[in-house]
């Protein structure tokens, strides 16, 4: 288990561990940092080692190609990506120095935010594989928010809204949407495959959205039930879940063929499927 320090989120506004449908994400095995600009501040200190562009797969809204940065931190091989490197093999980075500049990849889904994804090796182990990463774990306390599924429309995207609430009671510390008490829930719900709590649970506990209940955590990770998330009583793709430290927190909704305008009242809810 590899932990993400404190000081090193601090550079981001948001993290996830689960939020994603790729292989390099399965049992939390890396973490997605979410700066609060399009500069990609280094999560990690060490040598850059090697930077190698990867084909991404081919999306209208993205680059055609992202870019692999191997970061030597001594005890570990960091992997990122995402980044646009400003940096060359033989530089040596502090946590915080600028690797270059987020991009819009191929690997992301439509809805999602430009990110730094960071995953870590033994130095022993082939760092250009995408599985076969470290579990990655975080040294933040995380507050479990509790919501009743309702929210105003305060951002509507192509394939996503963003509601108003819950709202962030304490901008600055490290907070999530409850899924149980005390447990704060991470991963796509339910369009990607399972997700995550903070803290690991305690045998197998039920876990839910807006009093609904959506999956089974066990550890750390979740398996989602059979479910379908609705939205005003209409089927949406799913829900974001994720850790943020910003004001401007609230319920993410993937909905690609949604017609919500800002200002629309929204509950959420979820059904078996």
């Amino acid at each position: 288990m590899v932990t993400v320090t404190a000081s090193a989120l601090s550079h981001f506004r948001r993290f996830s561990l689960f939020n994603s449908p790729y292989a390099a994400h399965d049992r939390g095995c890396a973490i997605d940092l979410y700066p609060a600009t399009d500069r990609a501040p280094s999560p990690v200190a060490g040598v850059v080692t090697d930077v190698r562009s990867v084909r991404a797969p081919p999306r209208p809204y993205a680059v055609a190609e992202d870019h692999l940065l191997l970061i030597d931190t001594g005890d570990r091989v960091a992997r990122i990506l995402h980044v646009d490197p400003a940096v060359d093999p033989g530089t040596r980075v502090a946590v915080g120095d600028t690797l270059g500049e987020t991009i819009r990849s191929g690997f992301f889904a439509p809805w999602v935010d430009d990110h730094v994804h960071l995953g870590f090796r033994d130095p022993d182990a082939n760092p250009y594989r995408a599985a076969g990463s470290l579990p990655v774990t975080v040294d933040v306390p995380v507050r479990a928010l509790d919501w009743n599924g309702t929210g105003v429309v305060r951002e509507a995207g192509e394939t996503f809204v963003v509601l108003d609430g819950p709202r962030h009671p304490d901008p600055g510390s490290w907070a999530g949407l409850a899924g149980a008490p005390g447990t704060v829930l991470d991963g796509g719900c339910p369009h990607y495959d399972g997700g995550g709590v903070l803290p690991d649970a305690e045998g197998r506990t039920p876990v839910s959205v807006a009093g609904d209940r959506v999956g089974v955590a066990e550890g750390r990770a979740v398996t989602w039930d059979g479910v379908t998330l609705r939205a005003n009583g209409r089927p949406i793709t799913g829900l974001s879940l994720f850790v943020a430290r910003d004001a401007a927190f609230g319920a993410k909704l993937v909905a690609p063929d949604h017609d919500f305008a800002r200002g629309d009242r929204v509950r959420v809810s979820a059904t078996s499927a």
